[in-house]
């Protein structure tokens, strides 16, 4: 069909050329707008056929806008981390059905410490599971705790307990990494799995603790999670909570920390062993400018502050671990638990001990043994000093604490050998001998015993201060037969030698063992004119507010030694020092007495001396009782005495021991039947040994002998 319809007819277009052969459009005439009255021309090649299915102009889409990079990580980040937000919340629903009842949860008592201080005040150490006292978030310098919160929690006072951008962040940087290199829990959540969770790292562990994060978020302000936070995690080295882990490592108070210490101690959180200050410093220094850079950051510190704290790190000490104070610490922490039984609180034992006395007896013996110990073939030692009142000022259980927390002090059960002697003699001047009587130094059989002296050579007749300050056996053991050995041991159980004594003749060389701190306090006797004493280094435990669970009461000393038989002995012991055995121990000016031991084939080397101001024992040999190399009392304990009580009495006036020049003028004035009155009377000494053997047996026995 032809015509106008047949001329409108579409033919097929390719691109936009028409098709060969096809007629060409005319151009139609102007007419005017429907809308506007406004007449229309075609231009060009005429109007454009209308297309089907195009929208107005107004309601056509706008091209979409190409998002960049960072744009797309942003968007799908965001997604992400809201599934992840809504699983994890989901998840920690779930496995908080596998907590405690909420309405019960209460926070656990936190492990009591044990502070002990010096007579002075100054700590010692501190003992229980905890190593630190609990210290108050106010009582701490603020950069301690922003320092835990630049490097652990910088959002702690704006989340409700779960951080959930970090734990996102953390996250993505596990995932990059392909292994865990970012924690992402908050400080409430550690303080949620330190509080009721164990150490084990995995999901499950993370969802429970997001619960009771939030019921810690409820319960508590934001200043006592952190106050809890701060004494309850475990720091490194034995050390739970900050003071403790400042004492560990610095040898303070949490509350003196300096700023680059507290980077220190906060950069531990991330690995307590590996980062400990003292084993691996420069793990440590390189971890701590990133908690100074973070803090720098968030804007707790300024740049200066934080290069001052680079350029002046912290220095870090092993003592706290190693300190001859340990021992002390040790000893008291197990009198305290006697005392007390259960400790359910933080409690403050006030001691005796003397820091400066308690480093110079550390010193002395650590060098002694340092500088001769292999020439002697010795390993180990103890030293124990104790005033006339038997206050301890200072003890020593050994050579280092770091190899050997062993208390030989107090533990360690030895043959005290000649140092057991003064306790012979005594018996001998109670029976009415003076330094003057005169014994024989030859061989000698005791029931098949024959002791032997030192160097295995006899002096003949020789008076009873010659053969006490030269340590004869043979005199020794004649005495011991002649007062009898009963009463030997009387006058030692008497003195303060609470060990269970072998009555045998050889008792008066000191084949019976007995401690260091046992033997020393026996001696105390001689240099507080005559009294008894019972050891102790406690004086009072109060609580940390204050409240006295504990104090020592006096309960009066009684005489034990008579004055005249004390004041013979103190002039026979201070020969020893003048021209016997220990002219190696003797005071530049002040009087002093002792006596050296070496037990058989020189495994124990003893010397215990004193003055009137304090009596010092000290033992040296080898832990597994090997034999020394002829170390004597004589020698190298002498010695190590000596270099002890030299600076230890600085500043104190020298005093003469108690009744040695009056009893030696009295002696010089009285004839020997006068002498009876100022001693016990041999009838008196026979018959108390006598006595408790008697009543030790049973009724047969007594009846019918045996």
């Amino acid at each position: 069909m032809s015509g106008p319809r047949q001329q409108n007819r579409k033919e097929p277009v390719f691109g936009n050329a028409p098709a060969r052969g096809a007629a060409q459009p005319r151009a139609r005439a102007a007419r005017p707008d429907a809308r506007s009255g406004a007449v229309k021309r075609g231009g060009g090649g005429g109007p454009k056929p209308p297309q089907r299915g195009r929208k107005h102009p107004s309601k056509e889409r706008r091209p979409k806008k190409k998002r960049g990079f960072f744009g797309f990580l942003f968007y799908w980040s965001f997604v992400l981390m809201l599934w992840g937000a809504i699983g994890f919340g989901g998840l920690a629903i779930y496995f908080s059905s596998e907590l405690p009842d909420f309405a019960e949860l209460k926070i656990p008592v936190r492990s009591p410490n044990v502070q002990l201080l010096a007579r002075d005040g100054s700590l010692i150490a501190n003992r229980g599971e905890t190593g630190g006292e609990t210290v108050r978030l106010e009582q701490l310098p603020p950069y301690l705790p922003q320092a835990v919160m630049a490097i652990e929690d910088r959002r702690f006072y704006s989340h409700f307990g779960v951080d959930v951008p970090g734990i996102a962040r953390a996250m993505i940087a596990n995932f990059q990494a392909g292994r865990v290199v970012q924690g992402g829990s908050s400080i409430t959540q550690q303080l949620a799995k330190n509080l009721y969770l164990g150490p084990e790292r995995d999901w499950r562990r993370k969802l429970k603790e997001v619960p009771i994060a939030i019921w810690l978020e409820y319960k508590f302000s934001k200043d006592e999670i952190m106050e809890m936070y701060l004494n309850r995690v475990y720091l490194g080295g034995g050390a739970t909570g900050v003071d403790a882990a400042a004492r560990t490592y610095y040898q303070k108070s949490a509350r003196y920390l300096t700023l680059a210490e507290s980077a220190v101690i906060a950069g531990l959180l991330k690995a307590p062993s590996r980062l400990a200050p003292n084993r691996n410093p420069e793990a440590a220094q390189a971890r701590a400018k990133l908690v100074l850079a973070a803090m720098e950051d968030v804007g707790y510190i300024t740049s200066s502050e934080r290069e001052f704290a680079i350029a002046n790190p912290a220095s870090a000490t092993s003592r706290h671990l190693a300190g001859a104070e340990n021992y002390v610490a040790d000893w008291l922490y197990d009198r305290v638990k006697g005392f007390l039984g259960t400790i359910d609180e933080d409690v403050v034992v006030q001691t005796t001990i003397d820091g400066r006395l308690q480093k110079l007896a550390e010193g002395a013996l650590r060098e002694g043994l340092d500088r001769d110990g292999e020439t002697y073939g010795v390993t180990q030692g103890a030293m124990v000093s104790i005033d006339p009142t038997g206050a301890v000022r200072a003890l020593v259980g050994g050579r280092d604490y770091g190899e050997s927390q062993f208390n030989r002090a107090t533990d360690a059960r030895r043959q005290p050998g000649s140092s057991f002697k003064p306790f012979v003699y005594l018996a001998a001047m109670e029976l009415g001998l003076t330094p003057d009587t005169v014994r024989i130094d030859g061989p000698v059989q005791i029931n098949g015993w024959e002791p032997q002296n030192y160097n295995r050579k006899y002096r003949g007749p020789v008076t009873l201060e010659q053969a006490l300050s030269l340590s004869l056996n043979t005199v020794a053991a004649r005495l011991g037969d002649e007062v009898g050995i009963d009463a030997v041991a009387e006058v030692a159980n008497r003195l303060g030698i609470n060990s269970d004594l072998q009555r045998i003749p050889s008792l008066s060389l000191g084949t019976s063992e007995a401690t260091p701190l046992e033997m020393t306090s026996a001696y105390v006797p001689f240099a507080n004119g005559g009294y008894s004493v019972i050891e102790h280094a406690i004086e009072r435990i109060s609580t940390a507010d204050g409240d006295v669970l504990y104090e020592r009461q006096s309960s009066g000393n009684l005489p034990v030694i008579a004055p005249f038989a004390l004041g013979l002995m103190n002039s026979m012991m201070q020969t020893t020092l003048v021209s016997g055995t220990a002219t190696k121990a003797r005071l530049d000016n002040r009087p002093a007495g002792g006596k050296t031991g070496t037990s058989q084939d020189f495994r124990d080397a003893w010397f215990i001396g004193y003055t009137a101001n304090l009596v010092t024992g000290i033992w040296l040999g080898n832990d597994d009782n090997s034999p020394t190399k002829r170390a004597s009392g004589g020698n190298l304990p002498a010695v190590i005495w000596h270099d002890f009580m030299q600076p230890a009495h600085e500043g104190i006036p020298a005093s003469p021991l108690i009744g040695a020049s009056e009893s030696r003028e009295i002696l010089a004035q009285t004839e020997a039947s006068e002498l009876q009155p100022f001693a016990r009377s041999a009838d008196q000494i026979a018959a108390q040994p006598q006595r408790r053997r008697n009543e030790e047996r049973g009724f047969l026995q007594r009846l019918f002998g045996g």
